[in-house]
């Protein structure tokens, strides 16, 4: 491959030799660009243009993966290769397109699903889908509910894959448990002297520190299913059709584990039924929408089709309470310690974005009876209503 690389005036940082990694992957187009690409908060992420014979345009993602936060990328890709082989598999007996509703990976020139360079860097490479896009907010209502039925039907299409053969990427990824034990060690230790100017946040975490361990207790008990689950199921990791609207492949499978249902489906709620960004410093924005909430729960319980037992049903309104005030955790936890897990764009980024997550904690507890109802309203899935919208 001859690669002439434009790189459209992005200031590359030293470390990315593009044209060493790049002639690893087996591209079947010549290479004219490489650009970042989205708005990820762990990984480097870009979009790799390569031009056909004929002049078409041709796109690849290209991810360098953060280390620092997965520190087994071999035993990670293992994961997405296998999961991903499984989906196409099971995709293509229903009649579906493998190409767009699962992530395709590109192999390297000598079979493998990674490069790493003499940097010690991984790399990897996934076909772009096209006719596609992400959103950081809900903008259209059919949305968010083919979201849930996207997420609802990847736990379904998975309920017989082994999930003791998945290798736990981020050990305890979700054991709230810990996680509350990681904020608590991060105010004690406050290594940059940060606490004392948010203790109204840290006060807010303690106060619910009764509520952490339900979900794990539960697990530790049997009487929660371990099911094979996304673990990050953020709204914008879900591709929206740009014809149809639907939500025809789940991205970003760095996290699939072995882990709850529950975990998927409160940090959708927590990430979707939000009408603001992430991060909004005007809190009087930030709300959990019960149109929202609605939307998605009856396109989730269709999409995983029956699936979830009785108790799995009666969290599902906790659920969301619980990832939502893990995440805010996660997010104070990393301003606590210096911002050295999520990446930040500005001063007090993580704070924000744990401040948001409160907000969202308490107008999620204050509607909590009215979710009770729209799990109710719709546990019974199996008759889907055609003239919903």
């Amino acid at each position: 491959m001859c690669i002439q690389l434009n790189y459209g005036g992005m200031k590359m940082e030293d470390n990315y030799n593009f044209k060493d990694v790049l002639l690893q992957f087996d591209f079947k187009d010549e290479v004219d660009s490489v650009k970042p690409f989205g708005l990820g908060h762990i990984n480097d992420t870009f979009v790799v243009n390569c031009i056909e014979q004929n002049g078409a345009l041709v796109r690849y993602i290209l991810q360098r993966i953060n280390t620092n936060i997965f520190k087994t990328p071999e035993n990670l890709m293992g994961n997405i290769k296998h999961v991903t082989t499984y989906l196409k598999e099971k995709i293509v007996a229903r009649g579906g397109n493998p190409d767009r509703e699962t992530l395709n990976l590109i192999k390297t020139f000598d079979g493998n699903v990674f490069y790493k360079n003499l940097s010690g860097d991984y790399w990897r490479s996934y076909k772009f889908i096209e006719g596609a896009q992400t959103y950081q907010v809900v903008e259209n209502l059919k949305h968010f509910y083919n979201a849930g039925k996207a997420i609802g039907n990847f736990e379904l299409l998975l309920k017989d894959y082994p999930a003791d053969e998945l290798f736990e990427t981020i050990p305890d990824f979700h054991n709230t448990k810990k996680r509350y034990d990681a904020f608590v060690d991060a105010v004690n230790r406050d290594v940059m002297n940060r606490a004392k100017e948010v203790q109204a946040e840290i006060d807010f975490v303690l106060a619910r520190g009764s509520e952490v361990s339900v979900l794990v207790d539960l697990l530790e008990e049997g009487k929660l299913p371990i099911r094979v689950t996304h673990n990050d199921t953020k709204f914008n990791n879900i591709m929206i059709d740009d014809i149809t609207g639907e939500g025809i492949c789940i991205i970003d499978l760095d996290t699939i584990m072995p882990g709850l249902s529950l975990y998927d489906f409160g940090d959708s709620i927590r990430s979707g039924a939000n009408p603001a960004e992430e991060d909004e410093v005007d809190l009087s924005k930030v709300s959990m929408s019960l149109e929202l909430f609605e939307h998605f729960t009856k396109g989730f319980l269709e999409g995983t089709n029956n699936l979830l037992t009785a108790l799995e049903l009666e969290y599902l309104p906790f659920s969301a309470v619980l990832i939502t005030l893990e995440c805010g955790m996660r997010f104070l936890s990393d301003h606590l310690n210096g911002d050295v897990y999520y990446k930040i764009h500005r001063e007090n980024h993580n704070l924000d974005r744990a401040r948001t997550q409160f907000k969202m904690v308490e107008d999620i507890e204050g509607k909590f009876e009215e979710m009770k109802g729209i799990v109710k309203k719709y546990q019974d899935c199996t008759e889907r209503e055609e003239n919903y919208f």
